[in-house]
C-alpha cells in the first residue's frame, strides 16, 4: 500500500472539524485520520467516520440556512475546520438547481423535473467541490504541492485552488484531452503533463509517484488524500434536498466516472436522513455512462457484481475511466435504492446535448448530455417513473467540449438588407 506522510496522522492538532477517523468501507477497521486511502488490514478503500453526536436538529438547520452561499455552510457536516470559509479557497457549490419545465414536456414527466446546474462552480464543473476538500485536508497535513490525475475538469480544479491557496500544484492528464481542458487547466500558471495513455494509465502513475521519494510533500486530491475529497460530492445532495425545501428528490440520475459522486450522494442523502433534516422516505438512484465506456452498466444490466474494466472509447472524456474504483459500490446502490445503470451512444450524448441547451438554455458538456440522454432512455424503458420528482446533474460546462457539437453554427447568410432576411425565411 502506498501511503505518504507528512504532518503525523496521530497528530492531536489536526483539525478536521467533525471527521473521527477513517473505517474501512469493507471490513470496518478504523485509523487515525491521515493521508491514506487503503486500509492495512484488507486493502480495501478507506472513508471518513463522523462524530455526529450532539447536534439538535433545527438548530443546525438554522446553522446552515445562515451560513455562506457555497459548500462551507454544511461545514459542520464535513472534514473542515470550523473556520473554513476564512481561509484562501475558491468557495465553490450552492449552485442553481433548475425547475427544467420545457425539457419536462419534451421528456414526459408530469411528477417535477429539475437539472442540478454545476457549471456555475469556479472553474465551470463539480470538481470544484472536491478539490476545495481535499485542499483543506492537504493544509491540514502539511503538504506543499497539489497534484492529481484527471480527465481534465480535475486538473483546471486542482490548478485554480491551489493558485488561490498559495501552493504549487503539478497535475497529469492523458495526452490527448479536448484543447478547451488542456487550456483551462494549463492558464492557472501550474505544471500540466500529459502522459502517453489513458486516465487509467496516468492513474498507475500518480499512484507509483506517491511511493517514490519524488513524490513527497504532494498531496494528491484522487489518491492519497481520496478520503476527504470524496466527501466534497456529499454536498451535491446537501443542496439538492435544502433547495428542494428540505425534501428528498424521488429519483436522481448520476454520470458515473470513477463512480466515486454517486456513492458519496447516497452517503449525503442517508446522513441527512439520520440528522433528521430530511423526513426518510425511499429514493431511487440512476446512473448514467457512456456506451464507449461503461462497465458499470454492463455489469448492472448483465446481472454480475464484478465491474469488468474496459477500454474507453467515447466522446464523454470525463467519464471515460475504464476500471472505475467505486463501480462494484454504484451497482449496490443502485440495487438497493431500485435504480438502475443505463448507457447512451455519442449520437445520443450529442442530440441530448443540444435538447438541454435548446429547452432550458443550459449548455452541458458531454457528462451533462450523458445523464440527459439516459434520463430520456430510462423512461422510455419504463425504469424511470417520469410522475415523481427527478433531479438530473450537470456537472460541467459545454464550452469546455466544443468538439462535441463542431457541427452546430449559423442558420443562415445573408445580405445587410431586408429583402435577404425575408428570402432567407426568417422572416
Amino acid at each position: 500500500m502506498a501511503v505518504q506522510t507528512v504532518a503525523s496522522s496521530s497528530d492531536s492538532t489536526i483539525d478536521l472539524g467533525p471527521a473521527a477517523a477513517l473505517s474501512c468501507r469493507e471490513c470496518g477497521h478504523r485509523v487515525p485520520l491521515g493521508p491514506v486511502f487503503a486500509c492495512e488490514e484488507c486493502f480495501g478503500p478507506l472513508e471518513i467516520a463522523y462524530d455526529f453526536s450532539g447536534h439538535d436538529t433545527e438548530e443546525l438547520r438554522r446553522r446552515i440556512e445562515a451560513g455562506p452561499a457555497n459548500i462551507w455552510r454544511y461545514a459542520p457536516l464535513l472534514p473542515v475546520p470550523a473556520d473554513v470559509a476564512d481561509k484562501p479557497n475558491l468557495n465553490p457549490g450552492w449552485t442553481k438547481l433548475v425547475q427544467a419545465d420545457h425539457l419536462a414536456r419534451e421528456l414526459g414527466v408530469t411528477g417535477g423535473l429539475f437539472v442540478k446546474d454545476d457549471s456555475g462552480n469556479p472553474t465551470h464543473s463539480f470538481k470544484d467541490r472536491v478539490v476545495a476538500q481535499a485542499l483543506e485536508a492537504a493544509r491540514a497535513f502539511g503538504f506543499t504541492t497539489l497534484s492529481c490525475s484527471s480527465t481534465g475538469n480535475l486538473a483546471g480544479a486542482v490548478g485554480a485552488a491551489a493558485a488561490r491557496a498559495g501552493l504549487r500544484s503539478c497535475v497529469f492528464i492523458p495526452h490527448d484531452l479536448e484543447q478547451g481542458k488542456v487550456v483551462m487547466a494549463a492558464v492557472y500558471g501550474g505544471e500540466l503533463v500529459g502522459i502517453e495513455g489513458n486516465y487509467d494509465d496516468v492513474n498507475r502513475f500518480c499512484s507509483e509517484l506517491i511511493g517514490d521519494p519524488a513524490g513527497e510533500g504532494w498531496g494528491f486530491v484522487n489518491v492519497n488524500l481520496r478520503p476527504y475529497y470524496a466527501e466534497g460530492s456529499k454536498t451535491l445532495a446537501y443542496e439538492i434536498c435544502e433547495q428542494l425545501g428540505w425534501r428528498l428528490p424521488d429519483q436522481i440520475v448520476i454520470p458515473i466516472a470513477s463512480g466515486s459522486q454517486l456513492t458519496k450522494i447516497d452517503k449525503g442523502l442517508k446522513e441527512l436522513i439520520e440528522l433528521g433534516l430530511v423526513e426518510d422516505k425511499p429514493y431511487k438512484i440512476f446512473g448514467a455512462q457512456a456506451e464507449g465506456c461503461s462497465p458499470v452498466s454492463t455489469a448492472f444490466k448483465g446481472g454480475h457484481d464484478v465491474v469488468r474494466p474496459q477500454k474507453p472509447n467515447t466522446i464523454a472524456k470525463s467519464l471515460a475511466i475504464g476500471n472505475p474504483a467505486d463501480g462494484p459500490y454504484v451497482l449496490d446502490i443502485a440495487r438497493r435504492t431500485g435504480g438502475a445503470v443505463e448507457d447512451v451512444t455519442d449520437e445520443e450524448i450529442v442530440d441530448a446535448i443540444k435538447l438541454l441547451a435548446r429547452t432550458e438554455g443550459i449548455f452541458a458538456e458531454t457528462a451533462g448530455g450523458v445523464t440527459v440522454g439516459v434520463t430520456r432512455k430510462l423512461i422510455k424503458n419504463g425504469l424511470l417513473d417520469p410522475t415523481k420528482t427527478t433531479v438530473v446533474l450537470n456537472t460541467g460546462d459545454g464550452l469546455k467540449t466544443l468538439d462535441a457539437v463542431a457541427g452546430t453554427g449559423l442558420s443562415a447568410t445573408i445580405r445587410p438588407t431586408l429583402d435577404s432576411f425575408r428570402e432567407a425565411g426568417l422572416a
